[in-house]
């Protein structure tokens, strides 16, 4: 059974990878501390070269090995940001790299971990897919499995993080950490309850995966679906950042899609910093339940940044049409010259901007003298968009509006 690290094998880790893995500003969010209730501190980790704080538990790995163990090569499962980790770091230290991944992993995770000189396996739908096919070939071909949780050195190299969280601000009063397989949870758990042992330490998952709370309540829930936070989409945590878990972690949070999303696009529009689904999983635990951090001086960790440039524009759109900035409207009408100019001088008056409009002649239950219009319409806030729909239906119009969920 293997043993978790202590805080001075974390400390051995902050001197192993010193200079080779940068240390990340934190930073106190003034404008989220208000939306929140809290003193809120946010520790830029996808700052990193690799964009995610993955590279410090790698790098420990890789500077153990023998140099028998560097010849024979590395192997590595992972959903991206381990990957890159492990691909950047092997080719700065002259080791052979291969890594598995699942097929739906965003193209920009690929993409760079090739760049970084590794050999890239796809396989499976899912990560734990990709780990067994790792490690049939760990076994095959007598690499080096490097584990992107489940390892005392990997956990190790990440619980320097919680080396520094509590450096930089020494009265945390809770530290909120994104949760997959649990190796970076597990380690800053190691290292904030050996500085100050009654720090609280939350946990947070994507609602589809719970995997981690099922394992330290042994509750039993449903996992699966399409989440934002593909980085912490796993079906199997470790087992021993479970055992570290269930000892250390004051809570597990679970948090849905909507926040998740809502966590990135509040992280671009105000922090200007460009978070994952999984890295902005903290702050989305701190806005699906406010009170439960009102008043406290709570850190959290931006572990990645490696979102698919496209579907960072889906969620900062869909964001706009949560705030009632931007709107779908179905506009019934008579199917006559001058019906979609009368709409437009509307949307006009209001001080709202058409971006995209479409008739639906064919498709609608309306008689066939009528026709839906479909307006959206960007403004500048919800109270617009409000007059909009005001000044149609006051002009004879049946307004719908579309809803996001």
């Amino acid at each position: 059974m293997l043993e978790p690290p202590t805080i001075d094998d974390i400390r051995a880790a902050a001197e192993r990878i010193k200079g080779a893995v940068i240390r990340t500003p934190m930073l106190m969010s003034r404008t989220l501390s208000e939306i929140i209730g809290a003193e809120v501190w946010l520790k830029f980790e996808n700052l990193q070269f690799t964009a995610a704080y993955k590279e410090r538990g790698a790098l420990n790995k890789l500077l153990q090995l023998t140099p028998e163990e560097r010849a024979r090569g590395v192997i590595a499962a992972s959903a991206g940001n381990h990957a890159q980790a492990v691909a950047y770091h092997a080719k700065r230290l002259g080791i052979p790299a291969v890594i598995a991944m699942p097929v739906p992993t965003p193209t920009i995770k690929v993409t760079q971990t090739r760049g970084h000189g590794a050999h890239v396996v796809l396989h499976g739908a899912m990560f734990d897919d990709a780990h067994d096919h790792a490690r049939e070939l760990e076994t095959a071909e007598g690499y080096v499995f490097v584990h992107p949780f489940d390892d005392p050195q990997i956990i190790a190299g990440a619980g320097t993080l919680g080396l520094e969280l509590l450096e930089d601000v020494p009265d945390l009063d809770t530290i909120v950490v994104p949760i997959g397989g649990g190796g970076l949870m597990s380690g800053i758990a190691i290292a904030s309850r050996a500085i100050k042992p009654d720090i609280e330490l939350i946990g947070v998952e994507a609602e589809l995966y719970p995997s981690m709370k099922c394992a330290v309540d042994g509750s039993k829930m449903p996992l699966g679906g399409d989440t934002l936070a593909e980085g912490i989409a796993v079906k199997e945590p470790g087992a021993l950042t479970s055992r570290i878990l269930k000892e250390l972690a004051n809570d597990i949070m679970l948090v849905p899609e909507r926040d998740l999303e809502r966590a990135v696009a509040m992280l671009v529009g105000i922090e200007k910093t460009v978070v994952e689904g999984a890295g902005a999983a903290g702050l989305a635990a701190m806005l699906s339940d406010k009170a439960r951090f009102a008043g406290k001086k709570v850190a959290t960790v931006l572990c990645g940044g490696n979102i698919d440039t496209h579907l960072l524009a889906n969620v900062l759109v869909r964001d706009l049409v949560r705030q009632g900035r931007i709107a779908r409207l179905r506009v019934a009408a008579s199917d006559r010259p001058g019906a979609l100019a009368a709409i437009t001088a509307k949307v006009f008056e209001a001080g709202a901007n058409i971006i995209e409009v479409n008739h639906s002649r064919i498709f609608t239950r309306l008689p066939a003298k009528d026709t839906v219009i479909e307006v959206e319409c960007e403004a500048r806030d919800p109270a617009a968009i409000d007059d909009v729909v005001a000044r149609l239906e006051a002009a004879g119009f049946e307004v719908e509006r579309a809803l996001l969920d």
